[in-house]
């Protein structure tokens, strides 16, 4: 059976240093979740792409998120649990989610906020730094705890994006594997 690996970026998308945009290349059947706007996203457009991108997918699906795409993922569960293609989500890696309910949020995303706090309907792991300035680790780890993910710190690697110097970021491959081996 096909098994496709998602890549969500989150605002303005992932440039060519970041970690995701390497995995796109190198992950076997991976690919990008396309949005129509990437640096004005609104929370009902980013859902109905990726809910369509999950229908169309032939076989089962990894998610893999950075920043506003965890909210996304989180969105997306909590719209979608029930439909039937649900089900070929079988897990979820969700790197440096950020605090969307911050005042300092850029004011060009619309309807992320509250971040949802349900249960994930899948296996999850939350990958937070310490020093993200886009969300306090507390933060991060209660999200994970309310989405029922596996919750690791990845050190002082800020907001664990391009300009982190991670390359192909092998801990993160790590915990993908450990997802993986998961589902």
């Amino acid at each position: 059976m096909k098994h496709t690996f998602l890549i969500l970026p989150g605002l303005n998308n992932s440039g060519a240093a970041h970690w995701q945009t390497l995995w796109e290349v190198d992950l076997p059947n991976a690919k990008r979740v396309q949005q129509q706007e990437w640096d004005e996203p609104a929370r009902d457009d980013w859902v109905t792409t990726l809910d369509q991108v999950i229908q169309s997918a032939e076989g089962s699906v990894t998610l893999i998120a950075h920043s506003l795409g965890c909210a996304l993922i989180a969105w997306w569960a909590a719209a979608n649990s029930q439909a039937p293609h649900a089900a070929k989500v079988t897990g979820a890696l969700l790197v440096a989610p950020p605090d969307v309910e911050h005042d300092g949020f850029p004011p060009t995303v619309t309807g992320f906020a509250p971040m949802p706090r349900i249960a994930l309907p899948f296996p999850a792991i939350v990958a937070a730094s310490s020093d993200d300035p886009w969300c306090a680790l507390p933060k991060a780890q209660s999200w994970a705890a309310d989405w029922r993910a596996e919750f690791h710190t990845v050190g002082a690697r800020g907001h664990i994006n391009g300009e982190s110097g991670l390359g192909q970021w092998a801990r993160g491959r790590n915990l993908l594997a450990q997802l993986k081996a998961t589902e």
